[in-house]
């Protein structure tokens, strides 16, 4: 007899994330599963300077507070928790979770995954390996209620419950790429109902509710979310979140390799939508790995230019502030300007008259960004361009980090399960491996008929997504009808990418092509320097350049333009 589909829900997509969302996911329909995705390259820094000044925690203490006003309900109702939430110290938060259960006479087994953890070199905070959902799969068969887990894949929290409940093995390929999907569908959230979407103002997206998907015994699913709460599920909100944070056609993680050319996606009914076909491969013979460091020091003062003269005003205080850091006894070893050109003519108000220069400094030395910086800021308030002040106080220099990514063997991580009961259970790696091999781009659509074009930005056919891995950024983009993606496919060269982002020029970009998805998914290398806790950059995430490329204009076919688009 095939087993019922296994409904996942999501509460959490990053460690911040809407505080009342488990309860909202607890009572708003039926779950099986609820999980918590708390971690992110970033938050596994902040928790290893929390760690410095406290060796028990390390965890994600937001989770503890949710539990403690919905431990019941989700007792009452059957529901089981999985959370990565346990970061650097999953056993502590198992404990406290443990803790917290008596305080509240609330029956529940509690389990956790360990063997994340890998030697930390000296000057680093932190050493992970990225671990499958198998051991999730054991203590949820042991019986566990609660499973918390330190660094897995974030897909590990659906591919561990879905598993378990179909018996799936490590041979089960398409089920387990089909689960990893749905787990990638999930992980962010409310990007997947409607959050961050290109097309937003086709819904009501102002408070989307919490995904889940219906998983099924093949891996296949259904994403959706609770009747009655806000958002949207459609083809485009899926597309958006599966090209999010991706690279190319294959999508390597511990468990299985899930090929992303090969998923199809269906509307299956008002905010439903099915994802099937996923074919998966072996995962490759190792485990990513992320290692925090602090880089450094940085500190950051921004001067607001008003009214005329902004160019003029803008190079007067650089040269100002270029003598002032020579005379210091210690000037940064970087300096970086960036002049934003927010100020309009004949302004109604002063805000909107306004321009605003980006000081950046950065320097291994604490007092090379600190008093030089802040003190030079402050000397030049009456002796500068006029209207001169800057948006907050100059301050000391504040540490940043750098996040690196490596691998070891997938045999090398001691992967456990600590069962409800105690018992430690070890986790077999997946036992047999295929090297990661780029995919051949596939066979292209016919060409659009040649016709009259016009000049439009690229939003007003194409949506996007952007994100980071690392130093690197992904910029995937779709179209929702046939003929544009017979244009786009052939238009959105790399050549014409970069032109379009003159910052990614000098870079190395590497195009992928998705024609299931109707989609081309562009990998920056290195565009984010050494990642986001670095603050290299503007945008240290790369949250916001999908919709850079979307306001740039070029020459689209008239055929693909909405008849208001269109001149007469």
């Amino acid at each position: 007899m095939t087993a019922r589909p296994l409904r996942i829900g999501n509460a959490s997509g990053f460690y911040g994330d809407r505080f009342d969302a488990v309860r909202e996911m607890l009572t708003g329909g039926p779950l099986d599963v609820l999980t918590g995705d708390y971690l992110a390259e970033l938050t596994m820094l902040i928790l290893g300077r929390g760690r410095l000044k406290d060796p028990k925690r390390g965890y994600a203490s937001t989770f503890l507070r949710q539990m403690e006003e919905n431990l019941h309900l989700a007792h009452e109702r059957g529901v089981k928790i999985v959370t990565n939430a346990g970061g650097l110290n999953p056993a502590g938060l198992a404990d406290a979770v443990r803790d917290l259960a008596e305080k509240l006479s609330v029956p529940v087994r509690v389990a956790h995954v360990e063997g994340d953890g890998l030697p930390v070199p000296d000057g680093y905070l932190t050493a992970n390996a990225y671990l499958g959902g198998a051991g999730i799969a054991a203590c949820l068969r042991a019986g566990a209620d609660i499973v918390v887990t330190g660094r897995v894949t974030d897909a590990a929290l659906v591919t561990g419950p879905a598993a378990a409940h179909f018996g799936w093995g490590p041979g089960d390929l398409d089920a387990l790429a089909g689960a990893v999907v749905a787990g990638h569908v999930l992980e962010c959230g409310t990007q997947a109902t409607g959050g961050n979407y290109a097309f937003f103002d086709d819904h009501d997206v102002r408070r989307p509710g919490f995904p889940l998907a219906e998983v099924h015994a093949d891996g296949s699913s259904v994403v959706t979310k609770h009747d009655g709460t806000g958002g949207v599920v459609d083809i485009g909100t899926v597309t958006a979140q599966l090209l999010y944070e991706t690279q190319g056609a294959r999508y390597a993680g511990p468990d299985v390799t899930a090929r992303l050319d090969t998923v199809t996606l269906a509307q299956d009914g008002p905010d439903r939508v099915r994802i099937s076909g996923v074919r998966g491969e072996a995962p490759p013979p190792t485990l990513k790995t992320g290692l925090n460091r602090l880089g450094g020091w940085r500190n950051e003062v921004v001067f607001v230019l008003t009214g005329l003269g902004v160019e003029a005003k803008a190079r007067l205080v650089r040269d100002q502030f270029t003598d002032a850091l020579a005379r210091a006894e210690r000037a940064p070893a970087e300096v970086r300007w960036e002049l934003a050109r927010t100020d309009r003519p004949d302004a109604p108000t002063e805000e909107t008259g306004s321009a605003l220069l980006r000081l950046v400094v950065r320097d291994q030395d604490a007092e090379a960004v600190g008093r030089a910086v802040s003190g030079a800021a402050v000397e030049l308030a009456l002796g500068s361009y006029p209207g001169f002040h800057v948006t907050a106080p100059p301050g000391k220099g504040v540490p940043y980090g750098v996040f690196e990514a490596g691998s070891v063997p997938a045999e090398g991580a001691a992967h456990v399960a600590v069962l409800p009961d105690g018992r430690r259970e070890s986790v077999p790696a997946a036992g047999r491996y295929r090297t990661l091999e780029p995919v051949g781009e596939p066979p292209l659509p016919a060409p659009l008929p040649a016709g009259p074009t016009r000049t439009v930005p690229l939003g007003l056919v194409a949506g996007a997504r952007s994100g980071d891995k690392g130093g690197d950024a992904n910029v995937g983009l779709w179209v929702r009808s046939e003929d544009a993606w017979r244009w786009l496919a052939h238009d959105l060269t790399v050549e014409r990418f970069q032109e379009l982002l003159p910052e990614t020029a000098g870079l190395t970009v590497v195009r992928h092509v998705l024609p299931r998805l109707r989609a081309l998914n562009f990998v920056v290398h290195g565009l984010l320097g050494e990642g986001v806790a670095a603050q290299a950059r503007f945008d240290p995430q790369a949250k916001a350049v999908g919709e850079w490329l979307r306001s740039r204009r070029l020459a689209v076919p008239v055929t693909l333009l909405a008849p208001t688009e269109v001149p007469v």
